[in-house]
């Protein structure tokens, strides 16, 4: 039987939070940093994310080839279940799933074991698959545990997935969730109209892993059709390598998002234009997301998270300009920065 979300953790995912997707910290050698692991862990959580996100792109999928995916959700379930203990309150654990169905079957088996509540599915490694294979590779996944579905963008290595896939992935009992992050509105409409025609809109609860347009994903209302009926959705929550920096603000801005009336959604999307341009400098958009490994990094080197930039691909590193583009919108948006609170605890978080 599947592990499955259940009791607080559900009604947490379904009520929608805000997921940071965790990024790796390395030394040199590539070896886990994990005093500097643990320190971004307790970051996220005391800035009020509602589930961290391990193993998954922000971490690098090539934590895989040197052997560090299973040290990486020990020590995220570690410090997880630690502030859960301390806090009294529920956080979300996501593990990053990738690679053919064997592999996908073992990270998830993995993931269970270590108390994982879900698996974020990556289907990159069946780029050529069709909707019937892929749908059967997830039900092997989903045999194990919860799964959330995940539209990764093809500039860094995902496939285009038709409305047709997510209708029928959907309909898979232990689907709970997906992640729209194809930075593209015409393939996030396709995701809402398959799961609003899969018969359990309801059942899937969706989160924006567009970082190029989080405001406006979240404030929105889509009205379906679906035969004679109308199906009202709405893109509840966030799971973003973006919330990896400025988390705090991040929350609070989602917390803003949630109980927006409206006559506060004009300043909202203004808002939210600021975002998307310190994401463009934060994730490369300049040069097809080459450096967003890389900014994630370099931001998190500032605020002395990390003491450099380790990245497992020697390719990953920051474009030309970058930085500077980095010292843009920290000059132009001191506002959603989050520095004074890092400043105030990151001693604490690195005892």
């Amino acid at each position: 039987m599947a592990n499955t979300l259940r009791g607080q953790a559900r009604e947490n995912l379904f009520d929608g939070v805000a997921i940071p997707a965790h990024p790796t910290a390395l030394k040199k050698y590539l070896k886990i940093d994990e005093k500097r692991q643990r320190a971004l862990s307790r970051y996220y959580l005391d800035a009020g994310a509602g589930g961290l996100a391990i193993g998954v792109h922000t971490s690098q999928f090539e934590i895989r080839d040197i052997g560090l995916y299973e040290p990486i959700l020990q020590l995220g379930r570690e410090e997880i279940d630690d502030f859960s203990q301390k806090n009294n309150r529920e956080i979300i654990k996501i593990a990053g799933v990738v690679g053919k169905t064997k592999q996908a079957v073992n990270e998830a088996r993995l993931a269970a074991d270590k108390g994982y509540h879900a698996v974020l599915l990556n289907l990159a490694a069946l780029k050529s698959e069709s909707n019937t294979a892929l749908i059967k590779h997830c039900k092997a996944v989903a045999e194990i545990i919860d799964v959330i579905g995940f539209y990764l963008q093809t500039d860094v290595g995902g496939r285009v997935l038709n409305t047709d896939f997510w209708r029928e992935f959907a309909q898979i009992e232990n689907v709970v969730a997906v992640k729209t992050a194809p930075f593209n509105r015409y393939q996030t409409f396709n995701v809402l109209r398959g799961i609003a025609e899969s018969g359990r809109a309801d059942k899937v609860a969706i989160y924006t892993g567009n970082d190029d347009n989080i405001v406006a994903d979240l404030l929105t209302v889509y009205e379906i059709p679906v035969g004679s009926d109308l199906v009202k959705m709405r893109i509840i929550g966030g799971l973003l390598g973006h919330w990896a920096v400025w988390t705090k603000t991040a929350v609070e801005v989602f917390n803003r998002i949630k109980n927006a009336a409206l006559q506060d959604i004009p300043q909202l999307l203004t808002l939210g234009v600021k975002i998307t341009d310190a994401n463009q400098a934060f994730f490369d958009a300049r040069n097809k997301f080459a450096g967003s490994i890389a900014g994630i990094h370099e931001v998190l080197r500032r605020q002395g998270f990390f003491k450099e930039i380790v990245t497992i691909n020697s390719k990953e590193v920051l474009s030309p300009e970058q930085n500077e583009e980095i010292d843009r919108v920290y000059k132009l948006y001191p506002e959603l920065n989050d520095d004074t609170f890092v400043a105030e605890n990151l001693d604490r978080w690195l005892s």
